[in-house]
């Protein structure tokens, strides 16, 4: 019975010798080297129509930084439309709110971990800059808040301005503010 263990045992490793797929065995192709593969010969395959290399991006037009030739540009180059405001509240709930929360007051989820408070876009100060440099924080970041230029895109980020205005607006607006006819609905005159 040995023996059998034996042979069976020998069998066994030899089978399972002959399964060994190592990666310098795998098929691959290598840059610039013919390939039989793609019908027209070519290993590397072109480059899609549009595609700008990372190094390459216009990460310096007005429109990408907020910066135009005197500083910050003071509003925004945008229509401002419900549209665009929709689409500033996703980016901002996504990207900003969970340090500055949702309404932008700095009491996200990364200071309930122990993190450092980001600032309040309701202090004065962040109310009365111009337009420009809330991209330009979100390009480049400052203090703390890293760069998002990576993860946001140039109109995403003149998107969230826009929202952030409305959420400054939202938190900061008078009776005055309000259109006539729903003015008096809230004063409760007919």
């Amino acid at each position: 019975m040995t023996a059998r263990r034996t042979i069976g045992l020998c069998c066994a490793l030899w089978l399972a010798a002959g399964c060994r797929q190592d990666m310098h065995d795998q098929p691959k192709y290598r840059p610039f080297r013919r390939s039989g593969y793609f019908s027209d010969g070519r290993t590397m395959r072109p480059v899609v129509d549009g595609t700008i290399a990372r190094d390459e991006a216009d990460d310096t037009s007005s429109y990408a930084s907020g910066l135009g030739p005197d500083g910050p540009l003071a509003r925004s180059p945008v229509a401002i439309t419900p549209a665009l405001l929709e689409r500033g509240r996703e980016r901002y709930d996504i990207f900003c709110a969970p340090c500055h929360d949702r309404t932008g007051s700095g009491e996200g989820m990364i200071v309930l971990r122990g993190l450092r408070r980001p600032p309040s876009f309701h202090e004065d100060r962040l109310r009365t800059v111009p337009d420009g440099h809330l991209v330009d924080v979100m390009a480049k970041g400052f203090g703390a808040m890293p760069a998002y230029a990576g993860q946001v895109s140039a109109p995403d980020r003149w998107a969230i301005a826009a929202y952030i205005r409305a959420l400054q607006l939202s938190q900061h607006a008078t009776l005055a503010d309000v259109p006539g006819a729903d003015r008096a609905a809230l004063e409760g005159t007919p």
